[in-house]
């Protein structure tokens, strides 16, 4: 059976917006585990310019169906004008089955509405 698991990379300034981020998502069960590395130096180009700073990576498990509302939450708490979410894919014949049966049973069902982006005012 596909079942569409991802894994999502998100970056925050730092690891207490990871915390609080990984929290809001694994309660409204738009993840079923969120994973905080912190430490990480980012080298980017912003509005022209190359920007060096440290940052804390969140890595949370979901489902390709909750992707969009995951998004959506994200952008609302986070603090960055453009955060970084990228989602991957899941080989699921590959590794613990029984975990990833946990991953799927964590997260919310197919929601069948779709949803409006916000914009940041």
């Amino acid at each position: 059976m596909f079942r569409n698991l991802r894994l999502v990379y998100i970056t925050t300034k730092d690891r207490d917006e990871a915390k609080s981020i990984g929290e809001t998502l694994v309660k409204e069960e738009f993840a079923a585990c969120a994973n905080i590395l912190d430490g990480m130096e980012s080298i980017y180009r912003w509005k022209g310019s190359i920007e060096t700073d440290r940052e804390c990576i969140l890595l949370v498990k979901s489902t390709y169906n909750n992707l969009p509302h995951l998004t959506e939450r994200v952008k609302e708490l986070h603090s960055y004008e453009v955060p970084c979410i990228i989602s991957f894919n899941i080989a699921e014949q590959e590794g613990n089955a029984d975990y990833l049966e946990w991953l799927l049973g964590s997260v919310k069902k197919p929601v069948s509405a779709p949803i409006t982006p916000k914009t940041k005012s």
